[in-house]
């Protein structure tokens, strides 16, 4: 038969009691013996211990592609499908490309114009008329200096009194329009080696740019019917199929790169501020519990205004493809840890209102002695002491609460528990 032993409270309470009716019916006073107060207790280690957060994470890829085509046409063949592993740079689809074709065709040839207009226009046109206008120049000055001789040789025989006035003013006329056509030629001249050729030379060069652009603008648009993976990794979405038509701006295709994983968490600012880049973290994954080894990846330093929190980003490899996008897995990361130092179980703490933290340490004489303590890191099994004991001191874990300071405490040991079926 097992019994149930009563709180400490009241064992206490019935050794009085039993104590009071012993001296009533003796008749004699007799000495009270003194109470004594079952209590659990550990013995303070030093051992390692860790900070640890423990929470929620959405996973991602961390790479991830939403193809877009940048031309509207129906699709004509896709080369992939869901699931799919690809490589950056590969064929996944192609648009109805043949009235592209026929525009790089066209644009081509107006191009190869270009280039023929250019080569004549700098190689042919341009040298001949300078050429020209040099010819213009020499045979303007030869008939300037030539009406410039006879208008010269009339003026000596017109002072002589061997020819009328008439002859001679004839003369300086005809000297007068060569030299006018002469400076003409030269100014010509001048001006198709300074402006006139200079001025051929741009509108044959831009008439060329404008056809090359041209020419390179419908090959991009032939090229945009081929639609190729910016990234390795797998197909993950493709809502169309062959035929449908395939709308510049709306996504084709999804290819994402499943070989590392981005797990999202949201976390108090008060615990995120002991996160740093690098800190070692674990992913558990499913009913399975499955622990996958991470590391702190971002720490974000804005808070999510929708939750006040702050998101950490964790990031691991995916080998084998275990972790899914989009699934929720628990994560625990380790904030702080230390190697070796002071551990004593999270249920010998007591706090009190003021915020103090004690423990209740056995002594040689049984005797529980309550002691100040403090604390460091807390985990999930034991707080880190930094001051108030030493390895070895023996503290109540079960029993403290409410018991006095100097009371004589009995330890007893855990209750192992049983096996099999109890009749």
């Amino acid at each position: 038969m097992c019994r149930t032993m009563p709180p400490p409270r009241i064992r206490i309470s019935l050794m009085l009691v039993v104590a009071v009716m012993a001296v009533g019916c003796s008749g004699k006073e007799a000495a009270a013996p003194e109470p004594e107060v079952t209590v659990q207790a550990a013995v303070v280690e030093r051992k390692g211990i860790a900070d640890v957060i423990s929470t929620e994470a959405v996973l991602y890829a961390k790479s991830e592609a939403s193809i877009v085509p940048k031309i509207s046409a129906p699709v004509e063949r896709f080369f992939v499908n869901r699931g799919s592993p690809v490589r950056a740079g590969q064929l996944l689809a192609r648009l109805e490309n043949h009235d592209l074709q026929a525009a790089v065709q066209q644009a081509k040839g107006a191009y190869e114009q270009a280039e023929a207009a250019y080569a004549t226009n700098t190689e042919v046109n341009v040298p001949a008329d300078v050429q020209t206008a040099e010819l213009n120049v020499k045979e303007t000055k030869q008939s300037m200096e030539a009406n410039r001789s006879v208008y010269e040789s009339r003026l000596k025989l017109f002072q002589a009194g061997a020819i009328s006035r008439n002859l001679l003013e004839q003369s300086h006329v005809s000297y007068i329009q060569a030299n006018n056509q002469y400076e003409l030629a030269v100014a010509h001249l001048e001006g198709l080696k300074k402006v006139g050729q200079q001025a051929a030379l741009k509108i044959a060069s831009g008439q060329l740019a404008a056809a090359e652009g041209q020419y390179k603008a419908a090959l991009a648009n032939l090229q945009y019917s081929e639609i190729r993976s910016p990234i390795d990794g797998v197909v993950t979405d493709r809502p169309l199929y062959e035929g449908q038509m395939a709308t510049a701006g709306a996504p084709l295709m999804t290819v994402m790169d499943l070989s590392r994983i981005v797990a999202r968490s949201y976390v108090a600012p008060q615990e995120a501020a002991q996160l740093h880049v690098g800190d070692p973290a674990t992913l558990i994954v499913g009913d399975s519990h499955v622990e996958v080894s991470a590391k702190v990846s971002v720490v974000s330093p804005a808070l999510d205004p929708n939750s006040t929190t702050l998101q950490v980003w964790l990031e691991t490899a995916n080998p084998k493809g275990q972790l899914k996008p989009g699934s929720t897995v628990g994560v625990r990361i380790v904030a702080r840890s230390v190697g070796d130092t002071l551990v004593v179980p999270n249920a010998a703490l007591l706090t009190a209102p003021e915020g103090n933290t004690s423990v209740m340490v056995i002594g040689k004489d049984q005797h529980a002695h309550q002691t100040l303590v403090k604390t460091g890191i807390r985990g999930t099994e034991g707080t880190q002491i930094l001051s108030g004991l030493s390895a070895g001191d023996q503290v109540v874990t079960e029993g403290a609460y409410g018991l006095p300071d100097g009371a004589k405490v009995q330890i007893e040991k855990p209750t192992a528990p049983k096996s099999g079926n109890s009749e």
